[in-house]
């Protein structure tokens, strides 16, 4: 097993598209995206208006709303058109637009309205659009009703206007912004998809070296459970160094949230790469050339991504997806992970996502050795019989190289004497 971990550790350094995925791509890409998303949430989104009513309570309505930190107010337009011109040309991302009957209708003690428009290209555009619209709308209707009421204490009045006080509270993303929540996934899913594409790498030069026919095996290749040991133990050694930079250090260089325990982390993380490692060994088996891993598996990210219920609630998924997703690992790694890391959860807090990771360990583990044992039957996979008959050509091989030099000899012999007899027969006939 040892010496099967030693071969795919060489092999592993010396090719250069391997380390390209076990090495560059989770040293560069996390700090990538984990930079991507450093300003957390989207602040002063420009925004234009246009304000029929013109009066002293829209002017107050629209200096708050340019106050918040969500919204920046740029141009102030004297019609609709003008408005959605500037949002055409993405000058503008949304539009405030108060109506000419706006302070008669508060006036008259009824509800007025305020139109919001956005681009909804982008959704984080239309939360700070509609969370800053909001506050100030809250604000003022709460100072609308104190000035109505009266032969009332200021307390009484605040009393009336809110009877219940609420404080919202974000728990685990003090910014309720995306770095907090998308980047740990996405870290998990980095680990996964790079031991699979390079594992696939690897398993595409062994194919076409086996049949160009020059791939030979030691005897430590006989057994297939040392085969599957060795190369699991061997990517295992990498990905320790890997998951430590990409779980670890990234997100205290970012200043991620981190309220994981080591033994916590340990324990789960230990699961999530077998089970990793297993699957990339069993899909690797499908691998014809090193090229077609790219077209296989780096398609299938974003799904993944999705269907971990990361990024959309799991619970309205249809059946099919939720059972299709729990037979990857970034599923429970992802979730698992997402919450020893930014909720600070104990192992039994994720012991269903690291029992599902262990199960997952042991079903791939069984699949490949199922296939390992099928295609060595076949003489397809490098077993007893391939060895053996790669040993048989390699000793063949070795028996005409040893005819050719001999021949070549003798004949180097024959041509080195026919060579002396015309010297000596000169010599001989020059003194005559």
């Amino acid at each position: 097993m040892l010496d099967v971990a030693g071969k795919e550790l060489r092999d592993t350094i010396s090719d250069v598209g391997v380390l390209v995925f076990f090495v560059i791509v989770p040293l560069l890409y996390p700090l990538l995206y984990a930079y991507l998303y450093s300003r957390e949430v989207v602040h002063e989104v420009p925004v234009v208006v246009v304000d029929e009513c013109r009066s002293a309570t829209s002017r107050e309505f629209l200096r708050k709303c340019d106050a918040t930190a969500d919204l920046k107010i740029i141009s102030y337009c004297a019609d609709m058109e003008e408005a959605r011109n500037l949002m055409h040309r993405h000058k503008a991302y949304g539009l405030i637009h108060i109506p000419a009957e706006f302070e008669s209708t508060l006036v008259s003690g009824r509800q007025a309205t305020v139109n919001l428009y956005c681009d909804m290209s982008g959704l984080l555009y239309y939360k700070a659009m509609l969370s800053g619209c909001t506050m100030v709308s809250l604000e003022m209707n709460r100072d609308i009703q104190m000035t109505r009421l009266s032969g009332l204490s200021d307390r009484e009045k605040e009393v009336i206007t809110m009877p219940i006080e609420n404080e919202y509270i974000t728990m685990f993303n003090p910014a309720n912004g995306f770095q907090a929540f998308l980047i740990p996934a996405i870290l998990i899913l980095l680990l996964q998809q790079t031991l699979v594409l390079g594992v696939a790498m690897l398993a595409g030069t062994e194919a076409e070296r086996r049949r160009a026919g020059v791939l030979i095996l030691g005897h430590e290749y006989d057994n297939p459970i040392t085969v599957l040991g060795g190369k699991a133990l061997a990517y295992l050694l990498v990905y320790g160094f890997t998951a430590t930079y990409v779980l670890c250090f990234v997100p205290w260089l970012f200043h991620m949230p981190q309220l994981w325990q080591l033994p916590t982390l340990v324990a789960f993380i230990i699961p999530f790469l077998l089970s990793s490692i297993f699957f990339a060994i069993c899909i690797s088996f499908f691998v014809r050339d090193r090229e077609s891993c790219f077209l296989l598996f780096v398609f299938v990210s974003v799904p993944l991504i999705f269907m971990s219920g990361i990024s959309w609630p799991s619970s309205n998924m249809p059946a099919f997806w939720k059972v299709l997703a729990q037979l990857f690992p970034s599923t429970h790694g992802i979730n698992g992970f997402a919450r020893i890391n930014t909720a600070g959860a104990l192992l039994q807090d994720v012991r269903i996502e690291a029992l599902s990771l262990w199960m997952l360990t042991g079903l791939y583990f069984m699949l490949s050795l199922i296939i390992y044992e099928r295609m060595y039957r076949s003489d397809k996979m490098p077993g007893v019989e391939f060895v053996i008959a790669m040993r048989a050509r390699a000793r063949r091989n070795i028996r005409v190289a040893a005819r050719d030099i001999r021949e070549a000899g003798q004949e180097f012999i024959e041509t080195t004497q026919r060579i002396q007899n015309i010297r000596r027969y000169r010599r001989g006939k020059k003194n005559n």
